[in-house]
């Protein structure tokens, strides 16, 4: 599997994280963590599948994905290209005014969300670039269309900021008094904006931690720096997160 990644240009980078274009000569199955940012992709060639317990999930042509606290596999089928847009925490919600928290745990095709025709025509735009830089300037053209404000929302990316500095161990109702602001509208806001809950981000931020921390510690001092004081709790989330047990894990080849 073959990843490149390019930055978005200056007037999206409050908005965008990156793009990624996703190549796959061989067929493989890649096991996809939870993460922090919604993401939109475009199947350029070749199929994608989602691999489930029931079989394999075919994937329309674009999808969009919600955030996830629990891990995905993703089977690419030979010579499969995918170019995936990722958006900064706070960015999602520039371009959509849907209820993003409802798409949670779940991927939807974009025609979901948006007029058949817009979809078509952009698809048609890739169809025709001959390079990835090409493919790049059809996306961004399409994001600069559908942007509705200039800059994140400066409350909840401080409320990100320090999350991310106490690496998810915080507790909302005295993150939400040191911002000022009612527990009950921080987190409706919160949510607008970011896609889920400020406890459910917590919760993606501390596992990433523990994700990170464990080929250089010990799972019991990995679980009690990251606020588990009970191991089959630890076990039961580290699970979820990323498809194994924490004795089964190791990092794997393909993964993003």
């Amino acid at each position: 599997m073959k990843l490149i990644e390019y930055r978005p240009s200056a007037h999206l980078r409050p908005f965008v994280k990156a793009y990624r274009l996703i190549e796959s000569k061989e067929g493989v199955t890649n096991r996809v963590l939870p993460n922090t940012s919604f993401a939109l992709a475009f199947r350029l060639r070749g199929r994608l599948s989602y691999v489930q317990a029931g079989g394999n999930r075919e994937l329309p042509t674009a999808v969009f994905s919600g955030l996830r606290r629990s891990a995905r596999l993703i089977r690419y089928a030979p010579h499969t290209s995918t170019l995936v847009v990722l958006f900064t925490a706070t960015g999602i919600s520039a371009f959509f005014r849907e209820p993003l928290h409802a798409l949670f745990e779940k991927s939807v095709a974009l025609e979901d969300l948006l007029p058949a025709t817009e979809i078509a025509c952009v698809e048609e735009q890739l169809a025709e670039s001959k390079a990835s830089e090409q493919g790049i300037q059809v996306i961004e053209r399409f994001l600069l269309s559908r942007l509705q404000c200039q800059s994140p929302d400066v409350l909840v990316t401080e409320a990100i900021r320090r999350i991310a500095a106490e690496k998810g161990n915080v507790r909302i109702k005295t993150l939400a008094k040191q911002l000022y602001i009612s527990q009950d509208a921080f987190e409706k806001r919160f949510r607008n904006v970011v896609g889920t809950s400020p406890k459910r981000w917590s919760g993606i931020i501390r596992m990433q931690t523990v994700v990170r921390e464990i080929s250089t510690a010990g799972l019991l001092d990995i679980a009690l720096d990251n606020g588990y004081f009970d191991q089959a709790h630890f076990n039961k989330d580290f699970k979820r997160f990323t498809g194994l047990s924490p004795t089964e894990f190791s990092r794997p080849a393909a993964f993003w």
